[in-house]
């Protein structure tokens, strides 16, 4: 067998491997998601995961990855591998979206927002950063390093929810008229850390993937790297949070840790090919800080993020793309400025394209669940089925 042949095949199990982590990255998100949310909401969420996957999947196929990148092809292994690690991809940018505006917003709604995401707005995105560019020789064209996504996912998914929740506001009783915050607690923190500790092995696949070969010396070498300032920077994010959370309330709460150590981990995921075994100590722990004092800021401003995404996501999606201009922009065409004008570009377009997606579908089929329904739960409402029909409900 020819070493072209070998290579060949041995890319192919790499990306068909990555993938299966990253699709582990669904039952993450919807462990972590309903663990968070109250009881009588369990099933909703696990639902419009189930549907996410689905049918993000799905549009993927039949248009989003024509878009991004035109036909199937691919020279150094299977095309179809190639497309079933792209297709593992879409997914998480509404599973980000879907866990911030859970416990209101109604099921069909945001599967149609989900199905023009995943076929036309995150494909765009794509296309100009790791596709076919179609802005390629415009004053537009990008030069943003984003191995794995810090901005073309983590972030696109974290301004798409900033957009729903401007449009369908906050929970029933989450903020009181005289400005206090209440603290709706978590109804399960087992399955939060389940989900937590899911997604944070499926993140080896999402970066490590991402360095797209392992065929040669050079190539394990790099995704070894890439695997290993992956865990690091989730390590420090965890660590700085539980720092900062007994400093200043002496308290070690762990779903602030969890959230902690995936702050890091989307904050390395721009350029974990590209440090030394130091640098995502820095990156991880600054992202960790970053979640603690996003969510107190989200709170002030009355946005109202059950599942901490934005913190998460689009904070530290700013902040490791900001990261690779800081730290990796030395002997190559990276540039802190290239990297700020892709943050500034995605953003936009996802931000407003997002917004009038979900505006218009708002106005022909709501987005948010009625007072009532609300109130009664969106397990019975949506789903008529309860995750926990013996408990009987707090409020």
């Amino acid at each position: 067998m020819e070493i072209n042949s070998i290579s060949y095949i041995i890319d192919t199990l790499f990306a068909i491997f990555a993938m299966v982590l990253i699709i582990f990255m669904v039952p993450g998100f919807a462990m972590l998601e309903a663990g968070l949310v109250r009881t009588k909401n369990v099933t909703a969420v696990l639902t419009i995961n189930t549907l996410i996957y689905c049918v993000a999947s799905m549009a993927f196929l039949l248009i989003g990855y024509s878009i991004a990148f035109g036909d199937f092809g691919s020279d150094t292994m299977s095309k179809w591998a190639a497309f079933m690690f792209q297709m593992a991809f879409v997914g998480k940018v509404v599973n980000i979206m879907s866990g911030g505006v859970s416990e209101r917003a109604k099921i069909i709604p945001l599967t149609i927002f989900t199905v023009i995401m995943a076929a036309i707005i995150y494909p765009l995105i794509v296309n100009v950063t790791w596709g076919t560019n179609i802005l390629k020789g415009t004053f537009l064209e990008l030069n943003m390093y984003d191995l794995a996504g810090s901005t073309v996912i983590h972030s696109t998914g974290g301004w798409a929810l900033l957009a729903a929740i401007l449009i369908i506001g906050s929970r029933h009783g989450r903020y009181t008229k005289d400005g206090a915050i209440r603290v709706i607690p978590a109804s399960n923190v087992p399955l939060v850390t389940l989900g937590a500790l899911i997604l944070w092995i499926g993140w080896f696949g999402f970066n490590g993937g991402s360095v797209g070969s392992i065929a040669s010396k050079e190539n394990a070498d790099a995704v070894a790297l890439t695997i290993m300032n992956t865990n690091t920077a989730g390590l420090s994010g965890a660590i700085m949070v539980s720092i900062i959370m007994y400093l200043k309330y002496k308290k070690l709460d762990l779903t602030m840790i969890l959230n902690g150590a995936l702050g890091g981990l989307v904050a390395i995921t721009a350029g974990p090919d590209l440090y030394d075994i130091h640098t995502p100590i820095i990156i991880g722990a600054i992202g960790g800080a970053l979640v603690v004092f996003a969510v107190t800021f989200f709170d002030k401003l009355k946005i109202d993020d059950p599942v901490g995404a934005l913190s998460v996501h689009l904070v530290n999606g700013i902040w490791g793309t900001l990261a690779v201009g800081i730290f990796a922009s030395n002997g190559n065409d990276i540039t802190l400025l290239g990297q700020v004008k892709g943050i500034i570009v995605v953003g936009m377009f996802a931000f407003i394209c997002s917004y009038i997606v979900l505006f218009i579908i708002n106005k022909i089929i709501p987005l948010r669940a009625t007072h009532d329904e609300e109130v009664q739960g969106l397990d019975v409402e949506e789903c008529g089925l309860e995750a926990y029909p013996e408990f009987k409900r707090a409020f």
